[in-house]
């Protein structure tokens, strides 16, 4: 080890170096300014939607808290737990936030210390200039000896950062920190969505059987209705046939419903990380309407969205890479320190035994055949990309919320014409029952009639499915429960961030 005072020597010595070259020290490279993005300022699809004001909109976190639906409550959380996907980004996220504090650790020196021990010895007959005795024939005519040295030193290089190029890259890795955790939210957000959706799918389903039993009770009251017609006989055994047919394709189409519903709560059950054995959704129904969602202004879905924000965070991301591309052009410096003992005894720290160096070294490679120039032009191109990335994701952003605004507000008139037809259809069916009672039309035509009724019924059915589809489609566009503004919580460790600042270099 270093002695007190060969130690304090050279930390003054580096430290002096150190806050000398502080003075000239800077950050090369450009700074980080975002650029535009092509925002609107209003949505194209929006007439006849609500703006959302200050502190109104969709509960920020829990979003699908506005459906009051307590079993998709119980559902929609244990995204953020157990599904592998959102597992996956958190890993990505926990990997990149090790890498800022791993280009941190190169702002400062790297210590080393390390003790050895070396027994050497010569024989009475082996040559040596330094024996006494030596003959003119080369024959030792000293003794055999051996002996034991002990080496305990330390070591101390430091590669100061004088253009900024370890800050850029640290800037680069906090930015791509905070791209990755806008890339969990949005895996989280995207996650929780298609639960939403295979949901609303379940529900509907669970309707569509229930709109199917009920039709086979009508159909079997119908079928009694010729059965009675026909022992009476005012009506041809083929009224009958076609009556109980219509019954059991009606039950066959209620019993095919089970699977797609299994289908979509094995769906489920994935997104929530669990074997489709654990999971069993109790039998409910679609709701007639998903409630209204407020809609803000374009430009808030650049902080709303965590997509676009994970867009935004890898422009800076390779922005500070095109500093660290550019600080190759100037010549680094490294610091450096050495010192320890030398002796016979396991415990020679004494001054009479230290032995210590200092040194600095200073590179630049004056020819490189344009290699520099290459990765400057590289990283500046890598950033344009970035731009286009990131402009290209704010465009699908604003079409994904006019798609579904669009959606939602043709189903709903949709669903009017169609619940009208359906009325429509309903009346149809009693007056062409009666009328068949008596004898005045045939059967054919309350056969005809019923399955005009049935079919506008899942007309409207499939509608309110889509609505709900489109609504939850709505709410991921807008960003859900997600501020961009949570993204400032991803910075360097506080512990990291102190020792920055008691650094003589300063920081970026």
């Amino acid at each position: 080890m270093l002695s007190v005072f060969s130690f304090r020597s050279a930390k003054n010595i580096l430290l002096a170096c150190a806050n000398a070259l502080a003075l000239a020290s800077c950050t090369v490279g450009p700074d980080y300014l975002r650029p535009e993005a092509p925002t609107e300022t209003h949505f194209k699809e929006l007439a006849g939607w609500k703006h959302a004001v200050p502190r109104d909109g969709i509960d920020r976190g829990a979003w699908w808290s506005i459906y009051r639906d307590p079993e998709l409550s119980r559902l929609l959380p244990q995204v953020a737990i157990d599904n592998q996907t959102v597992a996956a980004a958190l890993a990505a996220y926990e990997q990149a936030f090790s890498l800022v504090r791993e280009s941190q650790a190169s702002l400062f020196p790297q210590v080393g210390a390390n003790y050895s021990v070396t027994r050497s010895g010569e024989g009475a007959r082996v040559l040596s200039t330094g024996g006494s005795g030596t003959s003119s024939l080369g024959t030792n005519t000293s003794h055999a000896f051996a002996r034991t040295d002990f080496y305990p030193n330390g070591t101390l290089s430091w590669t100061v950062d004088i253009w900024g190029k370890i800050r850029r890259q640290i800037e680069s890795n906090v930015a791509t920190a905070q791209a990755d955790a806008a890339l969990l939210a949005n895996a989280k957000l995207s996650s929780q969505a298609m639960l939403a959706t295979a949901y609303f799918n379940l529900r509907a389903e669970d309707s569509l059987k229930s709109l199917y039993d009920r039709t086979v009770k009508i159909y079997q009251e119908t079928e009694k209705i010729t059965q009675n017609q026909y022992n009476g006989g005012t009506v041809s055994k083929a009224d009958l046939i076609t009556a109980q047919t219509q019954v059991l394709n009606t039950q066959a189409l209620s019993i095919a419903t089970d699977v797609l519903r299994s289908q979509y709560e094995h769906a489920i059950a994935q997104l929530i990380g669990r074997p489709p054995a654990e999971l069993s959704i109790p039998r409910g129904a679609l709701p007639h309407a998903p409630p209204a969602v407020p809609v803000g202004m374009p430009s808030q879905l650049l902080e709303r969205r965590p997509d676009v924000a994970a867009a935004e965070r890898t422009m800076q991301e390779q922005n500070a890479l095109i500093g660290v591309a550019v600080a190759a052009y100037y010549p680094s410096l490294t610091l450096s320190a050495a010192g320890g003992f030398e002796a016979p005894n396991a415990f020679p720290f004494l001054a009479a035994y230290q032995i210590w160096s200092l040194g600095a070294a200073a590179a630049d490679p004056l020819f490189d055949g344009g290699q520099r120039a290459a990765q400057v032009d590289a990283s500046k191109a890598v950033y344009r990309q970035a731009v286009a990335n990131y402009r290209q994701t704010v465009l699908t952003a604003f079409q994904q919320v006019e798609d579904a605004l669009v959606a939602l507000r043709v189903y709903a008139k949709e669903l009017k014409v169609q619940e009208k037809a359906r009325d429509e259809a309903a009346e149809a069916v009693k007056v062409y029952l009666n009328q068949y009672r008596a004898g005045t039309v045939a059967f054919t035509t309350v056969v005809v009639a019923e399955a005009t009724l049935l079919a506008d019924e899942q007309a409207v059915l499939t509608t309110r499915q889509n609505m709900f589809a489109s609504n939850v489609s709505l709410i991921e566009a807008l960003g859900g429960g997600y501020d961009a503004e949570s993204l400032a919580a991803v910075t360097a460790p506080p512990l990291i961030e102190a020792v920055e600042r008691s650094s003589p270099i300063p920081p970026p």
